[in-house]
């Protein structure tokens, strides 16, 4: 896409440009049997529920799921967060393991010890003092606690324990002091005796543990916006998902870096490492062209020309088969025609992200009245497409260096069936880039309309052409899963997978009343 010129922000458009008639019922509207995406059923891949979870509502988060543990096994708060930290905040996985394997193998995995004493609290009075097995000095029993594992110690002993272990960050399980005891001491215990002698940290206590359900959980995480919008994300199914914060930051949620797909986490962390070693790769593509003859990058220098032999998209392997040496050296270049394509597509984002204010701009406010039939989603949904398949298509010249161009999957592909794949692959790319670019064109054009005619033109255009992408960004993405990596041994590299409507949403976190654990 061409820059634009957006000059005259203020300047008026006629809405009705954009209007069809009361009577064109949109919902039966097609252009060659091709749907108007703003009613047609997009299909998309499974979606995993996801919600925003704030700080003031993570206490009231944390708290549903152990009140469900709490409920169904009958056990007490910190039984409960053990068994949960143990199972990562995984209430269904910990429920399938305690139906299929019983009460005692869960207890056992957590560490969780629950002794049925016959004897109560009652019965150490008959003893006017007991003998502490830390401190070895006779104690008062009223000056002692039993935990739940039955092991007794003086007060001070526990407390001066239960110090050490908050100030070590090792508040969130705390163990008996008994020796090779794992039983996990009472939560209520430990601020009631912690408390006389430092309140401070109780505090601080309380605090671990309501971090674990973030630090321990595999399905929430910290937004990793900055500056950080203080929102956790909560997903319900699959890890390998990329969402939308109510902040607006788009991430993926397995590895917290911004939203990569259709590359993997791994091939996205290797290409931003070697992107940020230095500015070469910027330099190169600012100052060098490709020279027609030899393929390499070359830099303008008067008459003549510079060859620049930079190897730093690609590290190139001495190797004794000939073919292999052959392959090196030629996608030594070949790296720096990923980087050029992959930025290319990024400097389209920027400049077409203009376009979503002026379509804003465009889009009368009247809209939101009942009375008016006309439909304008048409725009908004063909100006979304634009966005989602130019970032797809950015980073799917990333897939592609480590695909075809790096030695990532040396040995688990022949050089005929690498050729095949290629091949496969750049002409599903390149079908999508076409579609882009059209739309792009499009869109632009859209813009600058100002009869009615050249709008209700275009308008059919755009419809065809985002249901067009759409399914073009489905089958790529189905390439890369099935006929690429599908069929490697490696299973490293997952890539999230393809939503139609845009990257998961995360929905605000229901906040319901939810009775206090604590006594």
């Amino acid at each position: 896409m061409k820059a634009l010129n957006f000059d005259n922000e203020e300047e008026s458009y006629d809405s009705t440009l954009f209007y069809e008639d009361d009577d064109d019922n949109d919902d039966d509207c097609s252009v060659d049997g091709i749907q108007d995406v703003s009613v047609a059923s997009l299909s998309s891949s499974s979606t995993p529920s996801c919600q925003v979870i704030t700080r003031e509502s993570l206490l009231i988060a944390q708290r549903e799921d152990l009140r469900r543990v709490m409920d169904l096994l009958l056990v007490k708060e910190h039984h409960a967060r053990t068994l949960l930290i143990c199972y990562q905040w995984n209430v269904d996985r910990l429920f399938t393991v305690f139906v299929e394997k019983g009460k005692a193998y869960l207890f056992a995995e957590a560490g969780v010890t629950v002794l049925e004493l016959e004897h109560d609290a009652r019965g150490l009075l008959s003893f006017s003092t007991l003998n502490c097995n830390v401190c070895i000095e006779d104690v008062p029993c009223n000056e002692t606690t039993r935990m739940d594992c039955g092991h007794t110690f003086c007060n001070n002993c526990w407390t001066e324990h239960f110090i050490v272990k908050i100030n070590d960050g090792e508040s969130k399980r705390i163990r008996c002091m008994a020796h090779q005891c794992n039983a996990i001491c009472d939560e209520g215990i430990v601020r009631n005796l912690v408390r006389k002698t430092k309140p401070e940290l109780v505090e601080k206590f309380d605090h671990f543990l309501l971090e674990s359900y973030i630090e321990d959980n595999k399905m929430v995480k910290w937004c990793p916006s900055i500056p950080n919008c203080g929102n956790a994300i909560r997903i319900m199914d699959d890890a390998f998902c990329e969402v939308e914060c109510r902040c607006g930051s788009l991430f993926c949620f397995k590895c917290l870096s911004k939203a990569h797909s259709p590359c993997s986490c791994l091939m996205w962390e290797m290409w931003s490492k070697k992107c940020n070693e230095s500015d070469t790769c910027v330099w190169i593509t600012v100052h060098t062209k490709c020279c027609p003859s030899c393929g390499k990058a070359v830099e303008k220098n008067g008459a003549g020309h510079v060859v620049k032999n930079f190897t730093t998209l690609i590290i190139v392997v001495h190797v004794t088969k000939p073919q292999l040496r052959c392959r090196m050296a030629r996608f030594t270049f070949i790296g720096t025609h990923y980087y050029r394509h992959y930025k290319g597509h990024k400097d389209s984002i920027k400049l077409e992200a203009k376009l979503e204010q002026r379509i804003k701009h465009m889009v009368p406010k009247s809209q939101e009245n009942n009375t008016h039939t006309q439909d304008f989603s048409w725009v908004k949904n063909g100006a979304d497409r634009l966005f989602r398949s130019r970032r797809i298509l950015s980073y799917s010249y990333v897939f592609a260096f480590y695909m075809f161009g790096n030695e990532l999957f040396e040995g688990e592909m022949t050089e005929t069936e690498r050729s095949i794949k290629q091949n496969l692959f750049e002409n599903q790319q390149q079908q999508l880039e076409a579609r882009v670019e059209q739309i792009s064109d499009l869109m632009e054009k859209l813009i600058y309309s100002h009869t009615i005619d050249i709008a209700i033109h275009i308008r059919m255009q755009v419809i065809a052409l985002t249901c067009t992408i759409d399914d073009l960004c489905k089958k790529l993405y189905d390439c890369i899963g099935n006929d690429l990596l599908g069929s490697l041994q490696q299973n490293t590299h997952i890539i999230a997978p393809y939503e139609s409507k845009g990257l998961v949403q995360a929905s605000d976190f229901s906040v319901h009343a939810v009775s206090d654990i604590h006594d």
